[in-house]
C-alpha cells in the first residue's frame, strides 16, 4: 500500500521558491486557461513574461503563500490589501481538496485585518466561479477592465469568522 500523502502547509513563500511558483504558474495557466482565453491570449501572457513577473513582484513585496505537500510546492495564493489577486493549485492536483485548503487560509489570513474581502475571476472562468461559490463567496458584479470580461466576488466575515 503507498504511503498517504502528507498534510497540506501553507507558508510564506520564501525568494528560494521563486522559480517553482512562476513554473506551477505558468503550467497551470497553460493547462486550465486556453478554454476560456482562446490560446493566443495564454501563449501571448506567458511568452511575455507577464505571469514571472507578477508572482516575482508580489513575492518581493511578500505578499506570496505557498502550500507545500510532501515537500513539493503544490499551490500559491497572493495576497494584496483585502484582496485575494491569484490562487492556483497545481493542474494535476485539482479536486482533492487543496484549493479548498488553500483559499480557507487565504480567507482566515484576511479576515484577520478585513471585514470584507474580495478577488476577480474571469467571467467565463465557470469552474473557478463555481469553485467561489460553493466555498461562500458571492458576485458582486462585472468589473471594467480591458481584455477578457470579469467579474468580482466578497466574501463578509461572518461571526462565527470574528478574531
Amino acid at each position: 500500500m503507498p504511503p498517504q500523502p502528507s498534510r497540506p502547509v501553507v507558508r510564506p513563500a520564501r525568494a528560494e521558491d521563486l522559480a517553482a511558483l512562476q513554473e506551477l504558474a505558468r503550467r497551470t495557466i497553460d493547462a486550465r486557461y486556453r478554454s476560456f482565453l482562446g490560446d493566443e491570449g495564454v501563449d501571448w501572457f506567458l511568452d511575455s513574461g507577464a505571469s514571472d513577473d507578477h508572482v516575482d513582484s508580489h513575492l518581493r513585496k511578500g505578499h506570496v503563500q505557498c502550500m507545500e505537500v510532501d515537500g513539493r510546492l503544490v499551490g500559491l495564493t497572493i495576497l494584496d490589501g483585502p484582496t485575494v489577486d491569484l490562487m492556483m493549485i497545481d493542474a494535476s492536483r485539482h479536486r482533492r481538496g487543496l484549493g479548498r485548503a488553500l483559499l480557507s487560509h487565504a480567507e482566515e489570513t484576511l479576515f484577520a485585518r478585513y471585514e470584507a474581502i474580495r478577488l476577480e475571476s474571469f467571467v467565463d472562468n465557470t469552474a473557478a466561479n463555481a469553485f467561489y461559490a460553493a466555498c461562500g463567496w458571492s458576485v458582486a458584479g462585472p468589473l471594467d477592465a480591458e481584455g477578457p470580461a470579469k467579474v468580482e466576488l466578497v466574501k463578509h466575515r461572518s461571526a462565527a469568522d470574528a478574531v
